[in-house]
């Protein structure tokens, strides 16, 4: 899923007001189970609550919501619209992503790469499908350049062959190496999980990091690297986890992540990103 064009602009304090009515809010629909779309009245009503202004979203002497209110207001209908219908309809559970795996390898048999395995088991023990499709699919489209599937130093930007920037945390796959890479990604599977734990949450906020880190280098060194977010399993992110999709939303719209592919989506839309990717390494390789 790419961003929407008329929300990636936005000014800072758009999303923090985003976060305070969502948090104060409620992402959900009690009952329902869909992402909400916030009133007007809604969003005066959050943010009286915490003791915040709503005149920058509600013009109460003539009773109608100013342009910052209808932006916010349509970003909300934006967020809740692109989740109930294309985003759950998207994800899988784990035996639908080993169908989805297993049709990648015979449509892909000439593609080589490793196929990790997941930490589960006895009868779950099985390999780790998401990531074993992102893995498929980038060798298969790669066109023989190089891929770090499993990235074991920390990604580093150089210039003149000196560490420019260097982020903090290893990531989960590096286009073609954790050394001025062209892509990473961050894949985010939990087809066994039962809760929505604090591990789930902090690979939302893992993402978030990258994504900052890598604005103020784009920002003070006009280096851009590509940065992506894979995740799947309905029943943890749907099911448990709807208010961290919206903070997902938020985050690729903010600009800390340029795409989040959401499960079956890696089958349509990971190979058109890995052309894109093989003919920036063609470019960089011209003298």
């Amino acid at each position: 899923m790419q961003p929407d064009p008329r929300f990636t602009k936005q000014p800072k304090h758009f999303w923090a007001n985003v976060r305070s009515i969502s948090q104060q809010a409620g992402y959900t629909q009690r009952g329902t189970g869909q992402i909400k779309v916030h009133s007007y009245q809604e969003m005066v009503r959050a943010l009286g609550a915490i003791s915040l202004t709503s005149h920058h979203i509600w013009d109460a002497a003539n009773r109608r919501p100013t342009e910052f209110g209808e932006t916010l207001r349509d970003y909300f209908a934006y967020r809740a619209k692109v989740l109930n219908e294309i985003v759950e309809p998207n994800l899988m559970t784990a035996e639908s992503a080993k169908e989805a795996y297993e049709e990648l390898r015979k449509k892909y048999p000439q593609a080589i790469c490793p196929v990790p395995m997941n930490k589960q088991k006895g009868d779950k023990r099985a390999p780790a499908y998401l990531t074993a499709m992102v893995n498929t699919i980038v060798a298969a489209h790669a066109e023989g350049i190089p891929c770090d599937y499993d990235p074991m130093a920390l990604t580093t930007v150089t210039l003149n062959g000196v560490p420019l920037r260097t982020l903090s945390r290893r990531v989960d796959g590096a286009f073609p190496t954790s050394v001025n890479p062209i892509a990473i990604w961050e894949i985010k599977e939990y087809y066994y999980t039962t809760t929505f734990g604090s591990r789930v949450a902090d690979g939302v906020y893992e993402t978030l990091l990258d994504g900052m880190e890598l604005e103020e280098l784009r920002e003070h060194e006009g280096i851009n690297v590509y940065h992506y977010l894979v995740v799947d399993a309905h029943y943890t992110w749907w099911t448990c986890g709807r208010s961290y999709l919206c903070r997902i939303i938020d985050m690729m719209h903010m600009g800390y992540v340029d795409e989040v592919i959401f499960g079956k989506e890696v089958v349509q839309r990971l190979p058109e990103l890995v052309k894109t990717w093989v003919a920036d390494h063609g470019l960089k390789a011209k003298p």
